[in-house]
């Protein structure tokens, strides 16, 4: 069951939505438009190869985005 990132074109919110085949066209919880616009999600995969913790980038400390501070919308 695959979650998806949306942004609504008519008020810019951003929010996820856990989608099923069965599932009824997501709209937006702030203003209930329909106007979605699917964003790219980031995914995250096991691998064999070992990467240690230094490696990746450090998140900012609130949101947890890991771009960095000023990546996300809380900052």
């Amino acid at each position: 069951m695959p979650i998806f990132e949306y942004e609504c074109a008519a008020c810019g919110q951003e929010f996820e939505k856990l989608v099923r085949q069965s599932t009824p066209a997501p709209h937006c919880p702030q203003c209930d438009s329909t106007d979605l616009r699917k964003k790219l999600s980031a995914f995250n995969a096991a691998s064999a190869a070992q990467t240690r913790r230094n490696d990746l980038p450090a998140s900012c400390g609130s949101c947890g985005h890991p771009d960095g501070p000023g990546a996300c919308h809380l900052h």
